[in-house]
């Protein structure tokens, strides 16, 4: 089993693997580009993010500046919008379903790290190089969500559709649909309903 295979099913996997190390290089010059590109060249961001995210059929309108661990693993879905300063560490798969705005400052973070330090420790093979296991969980953000500013959502969370995520929140577990979430760590406040129709 490879190193990508461990990684993308969730296992501890080593991290300096030279195949996911030139993914994550690939990755991170493609955000660096798309952040130099300004909102009117719209025929050099769609270029970029065609590369960036090869699984979104359809590509959202993000604002730079952006920055994606691979993009290869994070899909999105139709008419989805994300604000400024958006970190997308998609070790795991992040999948975003359509409609869903995303606010700045927002972080979506599947790596995970043993809990005791022996686990998680800089190891050094035989030939004295260094590196380091970790593992990942996905995320899912479903249809019609909206999460505000200063989000991070962990690894292994579902937030069910249409529900809305208040600033600021950490958001540890999954969040049924429907729901007003928000806090640290996130919880749910209240359902919404038709008196929240405007």
């Amino acid at each position: 089993m490879t190193e990508r295979e461990k990684m993308l099913s969730g296992m501890l996997y080593d991290t300096s693997d030279p195949e996911l190390n030139a993914m994550r290089i690939k990755a991170r010059k493609l955000s660096r580009r798309y952040n130099q590109t300004d909102e009117d060249e719209n025929e050099k961001q769609v270029a970029i993010l065609e590369e960036l995210l090869p699984k979104s059929a359809h590509l959202p309108s993000l604002q730079a500046p952006v920055q994606f661990d691979y993009g290869c693993n994070t899909s999105f879905g139709r008419f989805c919008y994300v604000n400024f300063n958006f970190t997308c560490l998609d070790v795991c798969p992040i999948h975003i379903g359509d409609n869903v705005m995303i606010g700045p400052n927002c972080t979506l973070a599947t790596p995970m790290h043993p809990l005791l330090p022996e686990g998680r420790n800089v190891r050094q093979r035989l030939d004295g190089s260094l590196y380091n296991l970790e593992y990942a969980k996905p995320i899912i953000i479903e249809r019609n969500c909206w999460l505000a500013a200063n989000i991070v959502v962990c690894g292994g969370v579902t937030i069910g559709e249409g529900s809305v995520i208040g600033a600021g929140s950490v958001v540890t577990r999954n969040i049924p649909s429907h729901s007003f979430a928000a806090g640290n760590p996130c919880h749910v406040i209240r359902e919404l309903s038709e008196d929240d129709r405007m």
